[in-house]
């Protein structure tokens, strides 16, 4: 119908969507859509005031959305709408980012890195098209930067990845347990919501005045706050990286210049020290790799999504070949999801 205002769906799996969505959200509603959230895992506290809670699958149908967007590797099959995968992260270097399931149309991309696998992807399956739009979760990161304080402390955002065979947190734990105590750099640990405890324990036990954990979900605040980051191979660091800020990582699976790489417990003081004191080393090369991961630097990325989204729902599957079936992913969706409105 022409003129009818946009339904979309935004669908959440892991508590760390929320912040890739709403810069999404914030752009439909600009342009007079209604947005509503289906959250399989997450608790409906998660989500704020004003946003709408659709719980079953016959709500959904109900609602009947033009778009799913999803930032996680899935969606169930039978929601309509186009389906659009947003990404959860910019983990070029892990395995499964490149895996096509066969469950979306379209695949937003962040930059080249990822635009031309995944064109080259395309080509290949037939069943799904390509838009480079860059990332809405960090269109508020290129909002106006925050005053430091004369004088300051320096502060380090330390981000492992959850990754048993890649987490630094076993490693490092006593080594930053003696930074702390003898430096005066301030620490905030982020957590990847899937880190197992035995893994974060040992980081947990720290204490001092200028230690602290985060508990929130949102990651950008952090990111905002930091002057250092140090991680494994989480893909956090390419989120800060964006900021133009260095990245101190440990045993990454993907080393490059574009990163202060250190190996051994030992190094990492002497590491962080340095840039820290403004003696970076990866500086040029990290904006040369931020150039192809992620040139967007306007804060528009939702703007383009929807645009792309737009392009799609005009010209529809002309020239697509049908998706795969995903009976089992159909299946197991369909066994989980609850079927009707609950009535409590």
């Amino acid at each position: 119908m022409a003129g009818e205002a946009r339904r979309y769906l935004m669908f959440v799996e892991l508590p760390y969507s929320f912040e890739i969505l709403r810069p999404l959200q914030a752009a439909a509603r600009a342009r007079g859509a209604e947005v509503a959230w289906f959250l399989n895992g997450p608790a409906p506290s998660h989500l704020h005031p004003r946003e709408r809670l659709l719980g079953s699958v016959a709500e959904v149908a109900a609602f009947a959305p033009h778009a799913v967007f999803v930032p996680g590797n899935e969606v169930p099959p039978f929601f309509p709408g186009l389906k659009v995968q947003v990404f959860h992260g910019f983990a070029i270097e892990k395995k499964g980012h490149f895996r096509i399931r066969g469950m979306f149309d379209l695949f937003c991309t962040f930059g080249r890195l990822t635009t031309g696998p995944f064109e080259a992807l395309a080509k290949r399956h037939g069943c799904f098209r390509v838009a480079e739009t860059g990332w809405p979760k960090v269109d508020p990161l290129f909002d106006a930067p925050r005053a430091r304080a004369a004088g300051a402390a320096r502060r380090i955002l330390y981000a492992p990845t959850f990754s048993p065979s890649l987490t630094s947190a076993p490693a490092l734990a006593d080594t930053i347990r003696d930074i702390v105590a003898r430096r005066d750099w301030h620490w905030t640990v982020k957590f990847h919501p899937k880190m197992a405890e035995e893994f974060a324990a040992p980081i947990r036990a720290i204490r001092g005045a200028n230690f602290s954990i985060a508990t929130a979900d949102e990651m950008l605040p952090l990111l905002r706050d930091a002057d250092a980051m140090l991680t494994d191979t989480s893909s956090a660091a390419a989120e800060f990286m964006l900021l133009d800020k260095p990245v101190v990582a440990f045993r990454n699976r993907a080393p490059g210049p574009h990163l202060v790489t250190v190996d051994e417990p030992a190094q990492l003081e002497s590491a962080l020290a340095s840039v820290l004191e403004g003696d970076d080393p990866s500086r040029e090369a990290r904006r040369r790799y931020v150039q192809a991961m992620h040139p967007w630097r306007d804060g528009r990325s939702s703007e383009r999504v929807l645009d792309a989204v737009e392009a799609e729902l005009a010209r529809g599957r002309d020239g697509l070949r049908r998706k795969p079936a995903s009976l089992l992913r159909r299946l197991k969706y369909w066994r989980t999801l609850p079927k009707t409105p609950s009535s409590a």
